[in-house]
């Protein structure tokens, strides 16, 4: 299986090339991301474990999915794709906001992404991707905020950094 390419982009996320996912990792170039955060009308938020087999952060909580857009997709239409594959279904999604962020990782990779933050709202069970997903769970927004103060090691770098911003965008929106 081919790697995928991610997206390039300046800080005015204008695209300036494709580079191998892994590489663009390693170099820690910016590159374009995006970030689904599923709610339901408890406003739980769904989180995903990641499977034990990824190469990194392997079994850390995070957001409900997220991945990078591919060539000629728009965010929506990535978002859309990639929570079909990771969590098997479909909801209408909205794009909140998006900012810049970059976090190392111990095994020498590097997320540096313009990272594009969406909002869905679904009710059921998801079907999860084992390939993917280890487990999911649906939990208050205010007990993960907790969470991740008491138990920062057991969720993945970026969420931490995504989830604060999505908290503070919520308390100063109406979504």
């Amino acid at each position: 299986m081919l790697e995928e390419n991610v997206i390039l982009v300046n800080e005015n996320d204008e695209p300036i090339g494709l580079m191998p996912k892994l590489e663009a990792h390693e170099k820690a170039v910016l590159h374009r991301a995006f970030s689904v955060f599923v709610l339901n009308d408890k406003n739980q938020l769904m989180l995903q474990q990641r499977a034990h087999h990824k190469y990194h952060s392997p079994l850390l909580w995070t957001n409900t999915c997220c991945s990078h857009q591919r060539e000629g997709e728009t965010n929506l239409q990535a978002g859309n794709r990639r929570l079909m594959e990771e969590m098997g279904f479909k909801t209408d999604l909205k794009e909140l906001f998006h900012f810049i962020y970059k976090a190392p990782f111990d095994n020498g990779l590097t997320e540096h992404e313009l990272d594009h933050v969406m909002i869905g709202y679904y009710n059921e069970e998801p079907i999860i991707n084992l390939d993917e997903v280890e487990a999911w769970k649906w939990m208050d927004i205010e007990a993960v905020k907790q969470d991740i103060t008491l138990n920062p090691e057991i969720y993945t770098i970026w969420f931490k950094i995504i989830f604060d911003e999505f908290y503070h965008y919520l308390d100063e929106h109406k979504v």
